[in-house]
């Protein structure tokens, strides 16, 4: 019984991939170093999680007390810190040019005793929006200080005036807004772009990691071994070929969990069955589109080139960096090739927003296109894997 077992083609051949890892420097550097320091290396950059200390000048023209207390108050803000105070909105914009600092806020002239009178002077704001988290993230805070100014003088005036304080504080804020971040209330950096940048980087893993397997039998000449171990059986051949690296990308993939729900406490409201089994799927699917892609080119450099740029792709058309409902119909059609799109979904919805399995169906089932097109690719990689005439090409 244990002779046949070991005799059987499938185990021959995971076999055979196991030692052609174990003597592979890049096979074992892409399927299992990359990866891992590549979750480290992401995670300790994102380490601050939010935006903090951000360099900002401020333009004093007023030179009171009241203008230095507002400076103060906008150093105190968490997301910038004030650079230096200037007297010149030439050398402000200067050193924003230089990209010294982020932003630059001007204090007009008379500005205490226009708040003084009630009046309502214009206090300047200008900010560098190249980037637009570093820009948004600024507009917020310093809209914030300065609408809390504005308030906190209004109440004073009011309470000198002899009005009760809760009369006073209601009628500097007529509306309030009572809002409710859900799912990241804090603004975490991490939860916006490292919950979606670790496993795209998986998936770039995995993609050119499968590619590289199977195309070095193309140009090593070793594909016609690969078949004939098999048994001529070309889906054993693909299957125990890619088995090995399927369980290696599944580990370093548990890996990134570790990482995002201990390190960086990403929440796990959902179900993390529904994940794991995502995971396994997404892997798959990658795999099998990198045979499709070497059954198309035969040529492992071609077949790298493109899976680079269809890898990289899906970050721009998942939704994550910017809607998809708000893209052009071909943009919107285009990002559903990528299977990354639907395991996004999956594990946000089962991490930050702990929704229900059945909101998971559809993008589970969107991954069998994908693994069917593998599939149906195989027969065709059979002929090029046995025909000689596409052995040893680059």
């Amino acid at each position: 019984m244990l002779q046949k077992l070991i005799n059987n083609p499938l185990i021959k051949v995971v076999r055979r991939e196991n030692s052609r890892i174990a003597n592979s420097w890049i096979l074992v550097f892409s399927t299992v170093i990359a990866p891992v320091s590549t979750f480290v290396i992401i995670i300790w950059l994102f380490s601050a999680s939010v935006v903090r200390n951000l360099p900002v000048a401020v333009v004093d023209m007023d030179q009171t007390a009241f203008s230095f207390k507002v400076t103060r108050l906008i150093d105190a803000a968490s997301v910038c810190k004030v650079y230096c105070r200037l007297n010149s909105v030439y050398e402000a914009k200067k050193m924003m040019d230089e990209g010294r600092i982020d932003a630059f806020i001007i204090l007009p002239p008379n500005l205490e005793q226009k708040m003084m009178n009630i009046e309502s002077p214009a206090v300047e704001v200008n900010i560098n929006n190249t980037y637009l988290g570093k820009g948004g993230a600024l507009k917020s805070g310093l809209y914030t200080t300065l609408s809390n100014v504005s308030a906190g003088v209004k109440v004073q005036i009011a309470v000198k005036k002899g009005q009760n304080p809760e009369q006073a504080i209601e009628k500097a804020r007529p509306v309030k807004a009572n809002v409710h971040l859900l799912f990241n209330p804090f603004g975490n950096y991490a939860y916006f772009l490292v919950l979606g940048l670790l496993p795209l980087l998986s998936v770039v893993f995995i993609f050119l990691g499968s590619v590289y397997a199977l195309g070095m039998e193309f140009k090593e000449g070793t594909a016609g071994d690969l078949i004939s171990e098999a048994g001529n059986n070309i889906t054993v051949a693909l299957s125990g070929k890619m088995l090995p690296y399927t369980f290696l990308f599944f580990i370093s993939m548990l890996i990134m969990d570790l990482f995002l729900v201990r390190t960086l406490g990403t929440p796990l409201r959902g179900s993390l069955a529904l994940i794991l089994a995502s995971e396994i799927l997404l892997i798959v699917s990658y795999q099998l589109l990198a045979i499709l892609f070497l059954k198309l080119t035969a040529n492992l450099r071609l077949s790298l080139s493109l899976g680079s740029a269809y890898t990289m792709m899906a970050l721009t058309f998942s939704g994550l960096t910017f809607p998809v409902m708000a893209m052009p119909l071909a943009a919107k059609l285009f990002s559903y090739v990528f299977p990354y799109t639907y395991w996004l979904h999956i594990f946000m919805s089962q991490t930050l927003r702990g929704e229900p399995a059945a909101e998971t169906i559809y993008s589970f089932l969107a991954f069998i296109p994908f693994i069917l097109a593998g599939f149906l690719a195989f027969p065709g990689t059979k002929r090029k894997l046995s025909d000689p005439v596409y052995w040893f090409r680059e």
